[in-house]
């Protein structure tokens, strides 16, 4: 695997999340509850987590986005896991008067997660810092496709540069979402591609988005592995690697991020999603979300063996 004398610049826009994890036997039933295995304090939110899982790849990884009121006190333990992962927060915005986001997370045996998060409306007023400070050496941009109100600009500005933009979507999009033209890559889930196109098949549902995005598209299908268009408009599937999935916290994330390092490094597309698709089955055999995320050494020795 060929790699540039210099690891590549990615800039990761998001929300940081404080996330509280709880490993039960079974997701307790509505109005009842049930005793915990397991509590852990971890940091997460789509953008962190796919942060985290490059820098562990071997990326230099700038975050940027909004966090709550420096006097609150999530903030000052995301930025210290940040610090520790040494992913630059310079551009990090702080709002005054809110809270950074917090999320309770239920991981039953299957390694199913079910959860419940609080944003502060008030996050998304956050104004980025210049596009020049920001896109300086910067080989991709990778986006939660929820990031959209105060990052389309910015994504604008890095694809007219000839800066790849990568966006993570987690969620249904619109189809009059300018993130979906500005974007070179989307990245969806299987069931947020088809709620974006309104068509209940992958294929078919990637067919329709291309008509409204020159983007490059693709739709992760868990076990099922990645489905994606070609440059000739056909279907291509990258199979999943089967792994025994203990917790899938985080693993589309780890995915986003993965390919995003490969694809900056200059990998073709077919290698890049066969390295996300790695890093993420890795990632689902441990419990911890995105500080499950493998180091590189382990990714590229999981692919040889799989040659």
């Amino acid at each position: 695997m060929a790699l540039p004398a210099i690891a590549p610049r990615i800039l990761s826009i998001g929300i940081p999340v404080r996330d509280l994890t709880f490993r039960v036997e079974a997701v307790p039933e509505r109005g009842s509850k049930a005793n915990a295995t397991h509590l852990a304090e971890i940091c997460g939110g789509n953008a962190l987590n796919a942060a985290i899982a490059m820098a562990r790849l071997g990326g230099r990884v700038a975050f940027a986005g909004p966090m709550g009121d420096a006097r609150e006190t999530s903030s000052g333990f995301i930025l210290e896991r940040m610090a520790a992962e040494g992913i630059d927060t310079a551009h990090i915005v702080r709002i005054p008067d809110t809270a950074t986001p917090v999320s309770a997370i239920i991981i039953d045996a299957s390694g199913e997660r079910t959860l419940t998060i609080y944003r502060d409306p008030a996050l998304w007023s956050v104004m980025l810092s210049d596009a020049d400070e920001l896109l300086a050496d910067c080989q991709a941009v990778l986006v939660e496709s929820r990031c959209g109100a105060f990052c389309t600009d910015l994504c604008t500005e890095a694809r007219r540069r000839g800066i790849p933009v990568i966006v993570g979507v987690d969620r249904a999009m619109a189809l009059t979402d300018q993130l979906l033209t500005s974007a070179s890559h989307l990245l969806f889930a299987s069931e947020q591609v088809q709620e974006t196109a309104g068509i209940a098949d992958d294929g078919e549902a990637l067919r329709r988005l291309a008509k409204v995005t020159p983007a490059f598209l693709a739709a992760t299908r868990g076990p099922d592995g990645t489905i994606w268009l070609n440059e000739a408009g056909g279907l291509e599937e990258t199979p999943a690697f089967p792994v025994e999935a203990l917790d899938t916290l985080g693993a589309g994330d780890v995915f986003h991020g993965a390919f995003t390092l490969r694809l900056a490094e200059g990998g073709c597309l077919r290698e890049a999603l066969r390295f996300a698709t790695a890093a993420a089955a890795l990632k689902c055999t441990r419990h911890g979300g995105s500080l499950a995320a493998p180091q590189r050494i382990e990714v590229e020795a999981f692919l040889q063996k799989r040659r």
